[in-house]
């Protein structure tokens, strides 16, 4: 499945479900991955494939970083509700798409040190990590009509709870992207500006045209009771949407957001223990202290003010009480 260009090697990975069958099937793909605890060992991601009859196919990933878990839970509870007379076409489910990094609590490969959302469009014959990101590539991205990605802030970031489409150049993909993003119906819903969008998932579905959305929904490397009913709530909702499930997304009030360019970022130039001003979802002025980092090993050192750089809502903030140089602070997003 999927296309392979003149010469490329297969993908090693070979799903033990059948993607074409109609039906209800769990199961894995398979990564051969041999190491000193087993020889001819694999790495087993889950997988769960929803079919009955022809229609469109929606793509739900979670675990793209290991340390994020909304996604997780919201899609192993779709897995186990779903079922075939549900649906109309075909939903591919993967909870971990980084299962090594996933099941390790972190945010990339313990195996490689892979960061699967910086590594598309990935290698067959690379590292573990790029060898899951080309299965995705050619194989399970050219089956997808929709593309719903799941992250949050892991161990390091918090967010408020939103759902994102970014800016592009073909304007009526865009406009089908904001579209399946407002419907979602996440409480905040983002046009996103990545800090650094080179070898993303996101990049590779939408390159090839594909109706994607991603989400931010929280953070601290942990789940809440509210974060994982929106994500929930939103998969039913973007399927709906799909027309893959009956009925239509219910939809709830919801702040719009823009990232109109890098002054959006505060990032760090001193090392220290973090003090946040502002709490997410407090409106911001320019000029106004969003944050001061004191100083960690001495006292009678002033602090270092960092302060907005435009009007706006606070989107993120960094994690952990301790923060470094070069560490992102804070995000201000305008509301539009």
């Amino acid at each position: 499945m999927g296309s392979m260009t003149l010469g490329q090697r297969p993908s090693p990975i070979t799903p033990t479900v059948d993607f074409d069958r109609d039906g209800v099937q769990h199961g894995f793909l398979k990564l051969p991955h041999s190491h000193d605890q087993s020889a001819w060992g694999s790495i087993m991601i889950p997988v769960t494939v929803v079919k009955r009859g022809t229609g469109p196919t929606a793509l739900l990933t979670g675990g793209n970083h290991g340390d994020e878990y909304e996604g997780p839970v919201a899609l192993l509870k779709l897995a186990n509700q779903l079922k075939a007379e549900d649906v109309t076409g075909r939903v591919i489910i993967v909870p971990a798409m980084n299962f090594p990094a996933f099941a390790a609590g972190r945010r990339t490969s313990p195996i490689d040190a892979g960061n699967l959302n910086r590594s598309f469009p990935g290698k067959p014959d690379g590292t573990a990590t790029q060898k899951i990101a080309d299965y995705f590539q050619r194989t399970l991205l050219p089956l997808a009509d929709v593309v719903l990605d799941f992250h949050s802030g892991g161990k390091t970031l918090d967010f408020v709870p939103f759902a994102a489409a970014h800016v592009l150049e073909d304007k009526d993909q865009q406009a089908a992207c904001v579209a399946a993003m407002e419907a979602f119906s996440a409480p905040y819903s983002m046009m996103m500006l990545e800090i650094d969008s080179v070898g993303m998932y996101d990049s590779a579905a939408e390159e090839m045209g594909k109706v994607f959305v991603t989400t931010e929904l929280g953070g601290g490397g942990t789940a809440t009771a509210r974060t994982i009913e929106i994500a929930e709530r939103g998969i039913r909702n973007v399927l709906r949407h799909a027309s893959i499930l009956t009925g239509r997304p219910k939809i709830t009030d919801g702040i719009r957001m823009d990232m109109p360019g890098p002054e959006c970022f505060t990032t760090a130039e001193d090392d220290g223990v973090l003090e946040m001003c502002v709490d997410l979802g407090q409106t911001v002025a320019a000029g106004n202290v969003i944050a001061r980092i004191h100083a960690l090993d001495r006292t009678g050192v002033a602090p270092k003010e960092y302060r907005a750089a435009m009007d706006g809502i606070l989107a993120a903030r960094h994690f952990p009480g301790i923060v470094r140089t070069g560490d992102t602070l804070a995000v201000v997003a305008v509301r539009l």
